[in-house]
């Protein structure tokens, strides 16, 4: 089991730097041809730090892991809501724009009510999961989040500069060539072996994808953030996450039941309504203390309900 977590690891590295080496190839591709800055950061530094997620959830569903499907997407978004806006709030208060809190929070809020709704079939009363139907509407209301970004762009052109850098075509080509290998072989990694110590150690898969792999995957958010607020770049620290959240469930939950229908268990419900209630009490901190601000004490208890909530689950399974 030891060699099985080394290899674990190895594929969580290959997975971040994969998607390090995709976003920078990319980004410097984009400037060559004259693609904006904010554009770059919108799409392809998002869908960057969301790749992980992707790989996975492609590799999960492809060999029929569900739990593993959908334990990393909804695990990533409550790591990246309660740990990761935790530290970068703890590090510095966080200042939101107006339209993240009336427009961007809301839309992650949507999608978690979308995910219980479809997950759990209420409409239809039939057995729950998402079928390639419940993956094509997803991924309307994906196309319709970008199309909202791009809306954004033409309303508010400016954005911070992205440092450019002077590539060649052929290391540009080879970064993104090594980026998205790298995520293939590293997505195949986690997914054999999350599964492999799952059945050794007797814990289930659901655990393993809301824990381990949801935590590894969100490595990129996390560091993005992290050194965001370091900077007192807000924008930043608060765009990623909620960014990140929305393209976890859209996207990636979309194309993982496009690619093989996804059966749902009940108990993932709770985990989904830890994931609302987190946000809404974001929503709510924007009104409470210092306005549009996420200040460190609401933020240190975002922290201590994920660590109370990931002492139950695991509590559970003991």
């Amino acid at each position: 089991m030891i060699l099985q977590g080394i290899i674990l690891i190895a594929g969580l590295l290959l997975l971040v730097k994969g998607a390090d080496w995709l976003v920078d190839g990319a980004s410097v591709l984009a400037k060559k041809h004259n693609v904006s800055d904010l554009a770059i950061g919108l799409t392809i530094v998002a869908f960057g730090t969301s790749a992980p997620e992707l790989v996975v959830n492609s590799v999960a569903s492809t060999q029929g892991y569900p739990d593993i499907v959908f334990g990393n997407v909804i695990g990533s978004n409550n790591f990246n809501l309660f740990i990761i806006l935790g530290i970068a709030g703890l590090i510095t208060p966080l200042t939101v724009q107006s339209s993240s809190v009336w427009k961007e929070i809301p839309f992650s809020l949507l999608a978690a009510i979308i995910l219980l709704f479809l997950a759990n079939n209420y409409l239809e009363n039939n057995e729950r999961g998402l079928s390639i139907i419940d993956g094509i509407i997803l991924l309307i209301f994906f196309a319709a989040f970008l199309f909202y970004v791009f809306t954004q762009l033409k309303a508010d052109p400016t954005g911070e500069i992205i440092e450019q850098k002077d590539y060649s075509n052929a290391k540009i080509w080879g970064l993104i060539l090594i980026g998205l290998a790298s995520l293939v072989i590293g997505g195949k990694l986690v997914v054999d072996n999350a599964v492999a110590m799952a059945q050794s150690l007797g814990v289930s898969e659901k655990i393993i994808g809301l824990t381990i792999v949801a935590a590894g995957t969100s490595l990129p958010e996390l560091a993005t953030s992290v050194v965001a607020s370091m900077k007192k770049n807000n924008d930043i620290a608060i765009g990623n996450i909620i960014g990140s959240n929305i393209f976890n469930i859209f996207l990636i939950l979309g194309v993982s039941s496009i690619i093989s229908p996804l059966a749902f268990k009940e108990a993932f419900n709770l985990d989904i309504y830890i994931l609302i209630g987190g946000t809404i009490f974001l929503f709510v901190a924007m009104f409470t203390g210092k306005k549009k601000k996420l200040d460190r004490w609401e933020a240190a208890i975002l922290l201590i309900a994920y660590l109370g909530y990931t002492t139950y689950l695991v509590s559970m399974e003991v």
